[in-house]
């Protein structure tokens, strides 16, 4: 069968399903619990034959021959506390889920390994630890943004938990006899305005007090921050996490502290674009009327442990917008954007292109092995930077 009778297929598959894709998007942003996703997710993907094997939240779902290629689409479906899905994750979810029910119909039998990876709260890098992305050839993903863009630009991130120890003292009594723990973390603050000033586009340094102290007639013996480090790329990322250790060890010195630098969890890498396959993706995306551009690759201060795996299997996570710029992530107005109009025609144009592409790797070897060479440059410039 040639390619266009495929596509074709897959979008009768998709146009059956749209209305019932569209009711689980709702659903799950009306009741934005990942529970609630997970079930509904493996319901769908059982009744389509999919071998499903959960791992308290998360998720595998496999259809095909086990065999090479193999090919992941990606499902995120946690929400923003407090604010519902104001990243459209539920959104990521009813894509993703269409791409694969509909690949899985209109080629009945796959020719290779078509999986569903289903990751809640940023779980990606727990499962790129365990495994789940060994043996892949391509992940597949689109997050819903306020620009249409072929991928998203996505920073390295980390967190640093730092705590200064000084020396406690009452006010009234010798408070010459105290180190303020709490002057060394503001003297830190302090250089890191100074920091800030000649930091490149998409680097940044946002801190906040968590303790500074008990009482306010005693010298605090404690204080304790939190800092989120963003870089465009994980290199960058460890040179600033430098540059932050050496402002604390500066505010220490200077004040008689002494200070603790921690760094939180692995963080997030940079997201590793993969041309050969956006590229792809954008085609199908533009036959079915919607037209990405490239991304100004700084524009956006926003991390994902989806960077994580890039930098193990080529992947793309393009953006698709179902809002204005104006209108923000993260936000109030995104939130309900992801249950409107324009998000149900973003959602299904997405499952579309991706259910594409995805047919595309698992019967054309050659489109395996040039993402594949697109990975590895990618890799080596990297490594020179």
């Amino acid at each position: 069968m040639e390619d266009e009778e495929l596509y074709d297929l897959v979008d009768d598959q998709l146009t059956s399903l749209e209305e019932r894709l569209w009711n689980i998007g709702l659903t799950l942003h009306a009741d934005p619990e990942p529970e609630l996703a997970a079930r509904v997710l493996t319901k769908e993907l059982e009744q389509a034959g999919f071998e499903v094997e959960r791992d308290g939240l998360a998720f595998t779902a496999g259809v095909g021959t086990d065999e090479k290629p193999a090919v992941a689409l990606l499902l995120e479906y946690d929400a923003v506390p407090g604010l519902g899905h104001a990243c459209g994750h539920n959104l990521v979810a009813a894509a993703g889920l269409g791409a694969a029910l509909s690949v899985a119909g209109a080629l009945g039998k796959v020719p290779g390994t078509l999986r569903v990876i289903g990751t809640p709260a940023e779980g990606k890098d727990a499962a790129v630890r365990a495994g789940w992305f060994d043996g892949l050839d391509a992940v597949l993903m689109f997050r819903p943004g306020v620009h249409t863009w072929t991928w998203a630009p996505l920073s390295a991130q980390v967190e640093l938990a730092v705590s200064f120890h000084g020396r406690a003292a009452h006010v009234t009594g010798d408070p010459a006899d105290g180190v303020d723990a709490l002057a060394a973390l503001i003297q830190m603050f302090t250089a890191l305005a100074a920091l800030h000033r000649r930091l490149p586009r998409g680097a940044q340094v946002q801190g906040i007090i968590t303790h500074g102290g008990d009482a306010t007639d005693v010298v605090p013996d404690l204080a304790q921050a939190r800092f989120g480090v963003r870089a465009p790329t994980g290199r960058a990322l460890d040179r600033l996490v430098d540059d932050v250790m050496a402002c604390a060890e500066g505010a220490a010195g200077a004040s008689g502290a002494t200070v603790e630098v921690e760094r939180l969890g692995a963080g997030h890498r940079h997201f590793r674009p993969n041309e050969v396959l956006a590229a792809r993706f954008a085609r199908h995306l533009a036959e079915l009327g919607v037209h990405a551009g490239e991304p100004d690759p700084v524009a956006v201060s926003e991390s994902s442990d989806v960077g994580n795996v890039s930098t193990v299997v080529p992947t793309i996570c393009p953006l698709v917008a179902i809002a204005d710029p104006s209108q923000g992530w993260r936000t109030p107005a995104f939130t309900a954007a992801a249950a409107g109009p324009r998000a149900r025609s973003a959602t299904m144009a997405a499952a579309g292109a991706l259910a594409r592409t995805a047919v595309d790797l698992v019967r054309h070897a050659s489109l395996v092995t040039e993402s594949w060479a697109c990975f590895k440059d990618r890799e080596a410039a990297e490594r020179s930077l």
